[in-house]
């Protein structure tokens, strides 16, 4: 589809939207499409249209060319939904199979210009839930001033089959959903309610 067949159908809902709504723009990594996203953008500022992207931000660099493409984008892109699943270097790569240092630039990245964002971590059990990670990630997050939102989403099992479809080995294979108190414990530590001293 083109920019416009895209919008065209976007706008459809508009009587939905009425004055806060807009376009979402998530993936796979939409940023892997930063040219036709950018388009899409810019195309939907012109129309008047809010404008979202949800990224883990996995491809962000300071290099050229995506850096200046991505600053173009930043300029019709109202809210960033950033995931972060791991403070810890070494640990984001045992997790993810790739570092984080670039996702925490992206971060501060967005915090230098201003650019609002709403961090989401996907809490999962074993791996990313314990006091001492999630304190550490507080800490970061509360260097940035930009953040409006912090949201834990629990981890779920929705998406194994696609794993086995595409013969790709599943790493949290075993792995079960986090309990609703592990996540209000999250919650409470990512959102500062919890005194340092319990950690």
């Amino acid at each position: 589809m083109t920019v416009k067949e895209i919008l065209d159908k976007a706008e459809r809902f508009r009587s939905y939207w009425r004055e806060t709504g807009g376009i979402t723009v998530s993936g796979g990594e939409a940023l892997l499409q930063i040219d036709f996203l950018t388009d899409l953008f810019e195309e939907a500022k012109r129309r008047g249209i809010s404008t979202v992207l949800d990224t883990a931000a996995q491809p962000f660099t300071r290099t050229e060319p995506f850096f200046s493409k991505f600053e173009r984008l930043m300029k019709s892109t109202d809210l960033i939904l950033l995931d972060i699943k791991h403070i810890d270097d070494e640990k984001h790569r045992y997790l993810t199979g790739c570092p984080n240092v670039n996702i925490l630039d992206c971060a501060r990245y967005l915090h230098d210009i201003g650019k609002p964002v709403w961090i989401r971590y996907v809490l999962v059990p074993g791996y990313n839930d314990s006091d001492e990670d999630l304190t550490r990630t507080y800490d970061f997050i509360r260097t940035l001033r930009n953040v409006r939102r912090v949201e834990v989403l629990p981890y779920h099992t929705l998406g194994v089959f696609k794993w086995e479809e595409m013969g790709i080995p599943y790493t949290l294979r075993g792995v079960d959903p986090p309990t609703e108190e592990s996540v209000m414990r999250a919650r409470k530590i990512l959102s500062g309610l919890t005194c340092r001293s319990e950690n």
